[in-house]
């Protein structure tokens, strides 16, 4: 898988701000297909960054309606980096 279509966005969030200051992790929406060691290898390439920890969640989609129909929204993968001592990513928040 590509590096470039591992990261979709950084997440932001009360939870994800208050992490990044009190344990120096940052949140991430992932694709679904990418696992622990390629979220690593492509958040280093991009930030130019050490990491420590990834941890991994997937999101599943809920059940939404539209006027008279239901649908479903998507399932999606979050992923909870966490940089090695005096790294830091500035994500402008």
């Amino acid at each position: 898988m590509d590096a470039y279509h591992i990261i979709k966005r950084p997440l932001r969030t009360e939870k994800s701000v208050a992490d990044g200051a009190r344990t120096n992790s940052y949140h991430f929406e992932v694709d679904l297909k990418a696992n622990k060691i390629q979220i690593k290898e492509a958040v280093e390439k991009f930030f130019n960054v050490k990491v420590a920890d990834v941890r991994t969640l997937v999101k599943k989609g809920k059940q939404r309606r539209v006027r008279f129909k239901i649908g479903r929204t998507k399932d999606w993968k979050k992923a909870i980096v966490t940089l090695k001592e005096g790294n830091a990513i500035d994500l402008g928040y």
